[in-house]
């Protein structure tokens, strides 16, 4: 019985995770401006920067004070830079 719940337990979690992409992959990209008004309630994922002396792109994704997701894209300098 302990096994039969620990499936399907297994089982709704798989299906969350799976739930959890799709809403990703249907929510549009935006592009952070110095005019963009954030409303930044809890921030669920950042993305690392890469590995180049460069500026790049990076994307947080999280939730405004609606509970509605948003996928921010914006600019940072990569993590390939020494100072020697």
């Amino acid at each position: 019985m302990k096994c039969l719940i620990a499936l399907a337990l297994i089982g709704f979690s798989t299906l969350a995770a799976a739930d959890e992409l799709k809403v990703a992959q249907q929510l549009e990209v935006e592009h952070y401006t110095y005019a963009t008004d954030l409303d930044i309630a809890k921030v669920i994922s950042v993305s690392p920067a890469a590995d180049v002396c460069d500026v790049v792109p990076a994307q947080m994704t999280y939730e405004d004070h609606q509970g509605q997701r948003h996928i921010l894209e914006y600019r940072v300098m990569g993590n390939g830079c020494s100072n020697g």
